[in-house]
């Protein structure tokens, strides 16, 4: 059985309204359910406390079979200014939204802390956890090998915690700020798709700018209608790992 993962980034109370036209357009398919990663307070200023009525738009989509993972706490790069080229380069051209990248030990587990509070405080569910760009410093990891967690992940793979072993699950995402990237980005993954016929899994990595183009809104809905028909089966982030343990026991 083959399985596709549908995943939305940066869920805020900001970005639930460019989400909302294809959340509709994925629910009318019937039962797909969708692993949504949150981020509590977007930016310094969407904090989920200050939106009841997304706090129950979550608690909605969680009763339909949707996962919430934890994404960042502030999905925004707010440390001290980057000294070496390196640096620079992944927290100032890469993204400015590294929120774990640099962070020590001691302040990313503070921060994971914060963000599970914020889950528990609302009931909500909580297995996984993904950085912001998928930039995590060391000292983040070092973190999360003592939190209640199940997994983690980058682009390609997804992690076990707490000893962090690689499960490959191939992602697609798109950069889709202006039109060159959004051909671009259209390109690719049409040949990574190609590529990965066979793979177990593929998962769909979307983001808020995604949406706001019909051309990029339009392929996500088209590929995850097109994986349905070829009969991959869709799961949460969490289900699709606790699927692959259970297959493991019994072989």
């Amino acid at each position: 059985m083959a399985e596709v993962m549908l995943v939305l980034h940066d869920v805020s109370p900001q970005s639930w309204e460019d989400y909302k036209p294809f959340v509709d357009a994925v629910d009318a398919l019937g039962d797909v359910p969708m692993t949504l990663l949150v981020v509590p307070d977007f930016h310094h200023h969407n904090h989920v406390h200050n939106f009841p009525a997304f706090r129950r738009m979550m608690d909605l989509r969680l009763a339909r079979g949707d996962e919430l993972a934890l994404h960042g706490f502030y999905h925004a790069d707010d440390g001290p200014t980057p000294h070496t080229p390196r640096d620079y380069f992944m927290r100032r051209v890469y993204t400015w939204e590294g929120e774990f990248y640099g962070l020590s030990e001691a302040d990313a587990q503070t921060r994971l802390e914060a963000g599970l509070d914020v889950f528990a405080r609302n009931d909500w569910p909580v297995h996984g956890f993904v950085a912001p760009a998928w930039l995590m410093s060391e000292g983040t990891r070092q973190a999360l090998k003592r939190l209640p967690l199940a997994y983690t992940s980058d682009p390609q793979h997804l992690y076990r915690l707490p000893d962090f072993a690689q499960v490959s699950a191939p992602g697609l995402v798109w950069s889709a700020r202006s039109a060159w990237r959004r051909g671009l980005s259209k390109v690719i993954s049409d040949w990574r798709q190609q590529q990965w016929q066979q793979a177990p899994c593929i998962r769909l990595g979307l983001h808020p700018v995604d949406m706001r183009h019909g051309y990029s809104r339009d392929y996500w809905l088209q590929t995850l209608v097109s994986l349905l028909e070829q009969g991959r089966v869709p799961m949460t982030k969490f289900a699709w790992l606790q699927h692959q343990a259970q297959q493991r026991r019994a072989a």
